[in-house]
């Protein structure tokens, strides 16, 4: 056991505490991290605001990147002194695992989300004796130690910037599989991104290194609408002053989008794209609203070979996919500082608020 400062979420609603835990030492398949940083993302505020049930008390986080300190017996290719970024927890040996995309794991759910310990009902955290609940994304990383799964592990170069990496486990590769795996982008696909925070901007980022175009970002706050164009948008819109299906039309005229992503999880919205699709369209869904929500879907209109296909973490497999993003970061072609601001764990409400309103795209907690 090892006394570490962490955000904890006590009662449903109630704001983070940055209180004293004890972080228990990795199981044989398991490392513990110490944190440099950690950014947070909407399914953290999801948590936090008591959409997302966990357990309570517990400690979530699931963009952490730091140093490796210890490893568990069973683990093979890294070492102390590593610097890691963490992604999701995954099996490793159901169907969706064997064929490729751990995003799809039979038991994704209960490692990553809501069990809030272990396989065997063990979580590694504890506050004065007591367990707290942890494991969140196998990782729980609002902390300035995390005991994580291996799967959770990518190793990144000794030179790497992990206060501005931490980000690529969840938004960045979501924001890029997204275009890369699942829309599969090529040059001259006309795309329109719904929604222009993390996961978006690096959607738009991705679309414009692969050569798409025209690439319509659209979006409700003009900061973001701003450094979408920056980051490689052709076009924008901003939903509060135009109507959504009539500026599209103006844009891509009568032959129809080939490629739509949302990330906003607005049924209204999602429609109006569902619209705006061309033949043998495809609408990615990765916007996550309560359960439940619901839009209409014209049946005669699908039959002209459009898609809709949902999404979880960019269908991406980590280990290949965040290397590749670190070297575009150090080549310039990756501008993450556009959208982190950095915030000290005791400012992490402030991070919430910040996020919340619009203020920050990424905010990134600091130990």
């Amino acid at each position: 056991m090892r006394p570490a400062r962490a955000a904890v979420l006590s009662t449903p609603g109630d704001p983070f505490t940055v209180q004293q835990i004890e972080v228990g030492d990795p199981l044989d398949t398991e490392v513990l991290v110490r944190l440099t940083a950690t950014g947070l993302c909407h399914t953290d505020l999801g948590v936090r605001f008591g959409a997302i049930p966990f357990p309570r008390p517990g400690v979530i986080g699931h963009e952490g990147a730091g140093v490796l300190e210890t490893v568990g017996n069973a683990v093979t290719g890294l070492s102390p002194g590593q610097k890691v970024v963490l992604s999701f927890s995954s099996c490793g040996h159901c169907d969706g695992c064997v064929g490729g995309s751990p995003a799809y794991c039979r038991t994704w759910h209960a490692l990553n989300l809501f069990a809030g310990a272990r396989d065997d009902g063990t979580s590694p955290l504890s506050r004065d004796g007591t367990p707290v609940a942890g494991h969140f994304f196998g990782q729980s990383s609002l902390a300035e130690y995390a005991v994580a799964d291996v799967r959770c592990v990518v190793p990144v170069p000794d030179d790497a910037d992990l206060t501005v990496l931490a980000p690529l486990g969840c938004a960045v590769i979501t924001g890029f599989g997204a275009i890369r795996s699942v829309l599969r982008v090529q040059p001259g696909t006309s795309l329109a991104v719904l929604g222009t925070g993390a996961v978006g901007l690096n959607a738009v980022r991705a679309a414009h290194l692969a050569g798409a175009g025209p690439i319509i970002g659209v979006d409700v706050v003009p900061e973001r609408l701003a450094l979408a164009r920056d980051l490689g948008a052709t076009h924008t819109i901003d939903a509060r002053t135009h109507d959504l299906p009539t500026a599209l039309a103006e844009i891509i005229g009568t032959r129809g989008l080939v490629g739509v992503l949302d990330t906003t999880g607005d049924p209204t919205v999602v429609h109006a794209a569902l619209g705006a699709l061309g033949t043998r369209g495809a609408l990615a869904l990765c916007g996550a609203p309560p359960p439940g929500t619901e839009f209409a879907v014209d049946i005669q209109s699908m039959l002209a070979g459009k898609r809709i296909v949902g999404l979880t973490m960019g269908d991406a497999v980590p280990a290949d996919l965040v290397p590749s993003l670190v070297a575009l970061h150090a080549s310039g072609q990756l501008p993450l500082e556009r959208l982190i601001r950095h915030y000290p764990l005791d400012d992490i409400e402030q991070a919430v608020s910040d996020m919340h309103t619009g203020r920050t795209v990424k905010p990134v907690i600091v130990f």
